[in-house]
């Protein structure tokens, strides 16, 4: 199951699910189903915003179980 942190890193920076979709190009509901971990975006989609949230993509998703956790 593919993990992440873009809600933490989101409150981070002050952006609301709809401010970061539309940075990235994207509804404020696919932000939701990725926060939720019910969505995966594709590479274009985590590079966006990995860029918006000012971390590597490695830093914002990872695959559960994976040893570098």
């Amino acid at each position: 199951m593919l993990r992440n942190r873009v809600r933490e890193l989101r409150a981070r920076y002050g952006f609301s699910q709809t401010e970061l979709a539309n940075r990235v190009g994207v509804t404020r509901q696919t932000i939701g189903f990725i926060e939720k971990g019910d969505f995966s975006p594709s590479i274009a989609l985590s590079l966006r915003m990995a860029k918006e949230l000012q971390v590597r993509v490695d830093e914002l998703f990872w695959l559960e179980g994976d040893s570098d956790e």
